[in-house]
Order: C-alpha cells, then sequence, then structure tokens
C-alpha cells in the first residue's frame, strides 16, 4: 500500500541575548544550578517580566530574512500548563498574535529546489530542566534556562521526506547563524527541532499527526523520523488508529516512545498576558533592523558562483557560516585564486578543523597565512603534492609558507635541465619497463612520473616532468 509522509517542524532558536527575555538575569550557558534565575524567573509574588526589546529585534531580522510579514501590533499571552520545571505554572508565549507572520525559505534536495512554507515565528521564554541523577532517586530542579528567550519557527506541513526535513533544519540551522540570533548550538540546547509526522493514502485529507520532542542533531531527526514512520504504516496497515500524542526520541535504543497526549491550543487556556502591554511595531523600527541584517546565505551564494566562477557545491560550502565566508574572501583579496582557495578551505583546512575540533575563527593558520601558501602554488614554488607538508608544519606553528618552504628546503625544481637528467636517470635504471610501454603498457606512464618524482623529494614540476616523459617516451 502506498503512503504519502507530511512534515512540519517546530524550531526552537535561542536567541543570542545576554540577559533573559523578560528579566536582566544571565543566559550564559553551564553555570551551577539556580545560579542564574531572579525572582522573575522564579516567579516570586509582586515581580513583574519586562520585555528585553534585542529579542524583538532578531524576531524581526529573522521575519526579514524569510521575506515574512511583520505584523505591526504582536501580543504576549499565557500558555497555562503545570509542569514541575515551570515555576509560574504557565509559560508566556504568543498565539494570536505573533511577531512574524507567513514566510518562506528554499530548500534544495536530490538537485531540486523546494519552497517550504513558515507558518510563524513567535517570542517566548524557556522552561527550566529537571535534573535526573545523583538525586538518590529524586528528582532536581534547575531554573537557570527558566526565562531564556525563544524564537519558536513553525513550519507549514510541506516536507514529503526525511531528506526534505533535515534540508529545511539546516537551512533554517544556517539562517539563525548566518544573522546572529543564535548560536546554534545543538549540544548545549540552543537549537532544538520538534517533528510533526503523519501518513496519508496520496490525495486523502491530513492523517492523525505524532509530534516528536526536542531533537538536538540533524542525524536524530533522520532515525526518529524512519522509526516513526515504520510505526505509522504498522499500526494502520494492522488496522489500529494513530493516537494524537507526543512522543521522545530515544536514541540509545533508536526508537520513539510516548510521553503524554497531545494538547490542543484550546487545552493550554490561552490568553493575553496582563502584565504585558501588547508589542507595537512601527516601519521605523523595521527599516532600522533591515539595516543591520548581513547579506544573506542564498544571495551569497549566487554572488560567490557569479563572481569566483565557482561551483554550486563549493559555493554552498563556504558560505555555510559567515566566519567561512569570510576566510575564503579575505584569502581571494590576498591574491589567491578563487578555485585554490575554495579547495583548501574545504579540503585540508577542513581536515584540519574537524580533527582538532576546532572553529575557522581559531584556525591557527589565518586566510591571509593560507593565502600566501597558495600562491606559492601559483608560482610554481611548490607543487600541490609539497604545499600539504608546508600546510601542516604552518598548522604546528612552524611559521609562513616562506619560511617554511625556505628551512624544509621544498622548493620546487623547475630547471628543465635538472628535471631532464632526473628522467633520463629513470629512463635509464627502467628499461624493461620502457620496453613494455612501448610495446603497449601505457599504464606504465604513472610509475614513470612516480619514480621521477621519488627521485626529485617530490620537488620536481609535475608539469615539466608529465612533458618530458611524453616526450622521450615517444
Amino acid at each position: 500500500m502506498s503512503w504519502e509522509t507530511v512534515i512540519g517542524l517546530e524550531i526552537h532558536a535561542q536567541l543570542a541575548t545576554q540577559s533573559k527575555i523578560f528579566s536582566g538575569a544571565s543566559t550564559a550557558y553551564g553555570a551551577e544550578p539556580n545560579t542564574q534565575a531572579c525572582g522573575v524567573d522564579l516567579a516570586l509574588p509582586g515581580v513583574l517580566p519586562v520585555l528585553n526589546k534585542k529579542t524583538v529585534e532578531m524576531a524581526i531580522a529573522f521575519g526579514l530574512a524569510v521575506g515574512a510579514e511583520l505584523p505591526k501590533k504582536s501580543v504576549f499571552a499565557r500558555k497555562n500548563y503545570f509542569y514541575p520545571d515551570s515555576p509560574k505554572g504557565y509559560q508566556i508565549s504568543q498565539f494570536e498574535l505573533p511577531v512574524v507572520s507567513t514566510g518562506a525559505i528554499d530548500i534544495e534536495v536530490n538537485g531540486e529546489t523546494k519552497r517550504i512554507g513558515i507558518t510563524r515565528a513567535h517570542l517566548e521564554e524557556d522552561a527550566g530542566k529537571s535534573l535526573h541523577e545523583d538525586f538518590h532517586g529524586m528528582t532536581g530542579i534547575d531554573l537557570n534556562r527558566s526565562g531564556t528567550p525563544l524564537l519558536e519557527i513553525v513550519s507549514e506541513p510541506d516536507m514529503r521526506s526525511a531528506d526534505e526535513a533535515i534540508a529545511y533544519a539546516k537551512a533554517i540551522h544556517e539562517l539563525v547563524q548566518f544573522i546572529g540570533i543564535c548560536d546554534g548550538n545543538m549540544q548545549e540546547g540552543s537549537f532544538r527541532v520538534d517533528v510533526n509526522i503523519s501518513i496519508r493514502k496520496p490525495g486523502e485529507p491530513l492523517g492523525t499527526r505524532t509530534e516528536l520532542k526536542n531533537i538536538n542533531s540533524f542525524r536524530f531527526i533522520d532515525k526518529a523520523i524512519a522509526y516513526e514512520l515504520d510505526r505509522h504504516i504498522d499500526v494502520l496497515e494492522s488496522g489500529g488508529k494513530i493516537v494524537q500524542e507526543t512522543r521522545l526520541y530515544d536514541a540509545d535504543r533508536d526508537e520513539t516512545r510516548s510521553m503524554r497526549a497531545k494538547e490542543e491550543a484550546n487545552d493550554y487556556r490561552y490568553f493575553p498576558d496582563p502584565d504585558l502591554l501588547p508589542v507595537m511595531i512601527t516601519q521605523e523600527d523595521i527599516d532600522a533592523v533591515r539595516q543591520t541584517l548581513p547579506e544573506l546565505p542564498a544571495q551569497m551564494r549566487a554572488r560567490f558562483i557569479e563572481q569566483y566562477a565557482l561551483s554550486d557545491y563549493d559555493a554552498n560550502q563556504l558560505t555555510a557560516s559567515r566566519a567561512t565566508a569570510a576566510y575564503f574572501e579575505g584569502m581571494v583579496k590576498q591574491g589567491a585564486d578563487s578555485k585554490l582557495s575554495a579547495n583548501w578551505i574545504t579540503g585540508d583546512l577542513s581536515k584540519a578543523l574537524n580533527r582538532d575540533g576546532l572553529s575557522i575563527a581559531d584556525s591557527p593558520v589565518k586566510a591571509e597565512a593560507l593565502s600566501d601558501l597558495v600562491k606559492r602554488i601559483m608560482d610554481n614554488t611548490i607543487s600541490g603534492k609539497i604545499a600539504k607538508q608546508v600546510f601542516d608544519a604552518m598548522w604546528q606553528g612552524e611559521g609562513s609558507a616562506d619560511e617554511v618552504i625556505e628551512k624544509h628546503g621544498l622548493k620546487q625544481i623547475t630547471d628543465s635541465g635538472a628535471i631532464e637528467k632526473i628522467v633520463d636517470d629513470v629512463l635509464a635504471a627502467n628499461a624493461g619497463q620502457v620496453e613494455a610501454y612501448k610495446n603497449g603498457q601505457e599504464k606504465l606512464f604513472g610509475f614513470f612520473v612516480g619514480q621521477v618524482m621519488k627521485l626529485s623529494k617530490g620537488q620536481a614540476n609535475p608539469a615539466q616532468v608529465n612533458e618530458l616523459l611524453k616526450s622521450k617516451l615517444s
């Protein structure tokens, strides 16, 4: 039986403010439990929330980036539910009048572009955290996160596969970092994804959905969707019914399990928060935020392809973050070839950064230094192979490209007479292979190149080696 998958995502992006959405308490990660929770966060009697203006500006920035409608009036509401880590007994969120209304973002899957609708993006406060370890069978409550500002980004149910869901989540993840409103750290909970999933027969109304809560890696999104899809199909094809519920994905067991029945909006008894005035957003406010926006990823990708003659793949890799894009353009502005620069950033540099757990901003080889290395390849001072040795030495702090080349005597041999002598020596020492090559075993050409490079300690100019060998072997 043929089933169609229907997926929508709710993404919680923690806004990169220094203080919370309704209090002056710090949002810094990693503090001792309950040391960053003030009276507002603890819901002490008589305290009142005060809106952090920066969170509204960040929400507007996101709205502009996805071409969304930005209502002039936005209202905070109380979302009522009881949970141990929510000290007020309700969450301050938005319901009928969010700060950001309908927008869209384009994703690319298997070479095809698809537009995913964004229903809304609204501001809300985070809850605290329940701690179940080291409490002798009891649960502890840490309210450091209570009041941390979140932008909840709700998509339309426009995705039809796990690949599309992951592409959309990655696009939002890239965008919120690019415009500087979220650090995107999934391990620390700064970027969390809820997956709403259902199945139906093609052309039929939407099926009953389940919600998979707080998934914090793209790999787990894929695995959670795969498991839940199989579960839905098994239930329906065996004559059962899907129950609308919230489920947890257990990565250790690679399974989902029920947490609670899924509430409808009216179960939360939303009503406007009487302690917070409506937020009135003027065109001047929107224009002021617009002036602060950087070039967006899609625009930058198109420019890189046009300006630097890069492939789609290279442009996508180089615009994955503002820091990577700035590093690349820093190299090109120093005179390095754009294609070679792209190859080095996505290749050896990326490999070294991943190996040592560093961001590109913390790279020991800065853009100007790598540009100098690339220029030494361009002017035939060193070969591409020798350049890898030079890069490794630069990474270890041995100095600039020129200093490493001089120190280790790595300058490429370009003297045609010197290279010709090495070629003659190799051919003389391998008369049998020369005869075999002339009798049709042309694959031996690579053997001769290798021997010449070995004898020259990798320093002979490869192009000249190839040219001389072809001439002499013919």
